[in-house]
């Protein structure tokens, strides 16, 4: 465990930004899976709706580091492939 009081400041910090970062993938993941069963349901109208806001959740989540930004571009490239295809 830290005993500086700089290292017990940094453990804080990195717990703060833990679950900032868990909070986002998260929210990432369920739009995706949203995406994804209105591709799996042939609601092509929706798909395309969620297939929009995903793509801005991913920007942001890329935008504040923390997806890397080719793993935001080769999501958002699948989901646009899944709901072209589906179309």
């Amino acid at each position: 465990m830290a005993d500086h009081k700089s290292e017990l400041k940094r453990a804080r910090q990195n717990e703060i930004r833990r679950m900032r970062n868990k909070a986002v993938k998260s929210r990432v993941k369920s739009i995706i899976k949203e995406v994804q069963l209105a591709v799996g349901e042939t609601a092509i109208e929706t798909a395309r709706e969620k297939l929009n806001i995903a793509k801005s959740i991913i920007d942001k989540a890329a935008k504040k580091k923390v997806l890397h930004k080719r793993t935001a571009a080769r999501k958002i490239s699948r989901l646009s492939r899944s709901v072209n295809a589906a179309s």
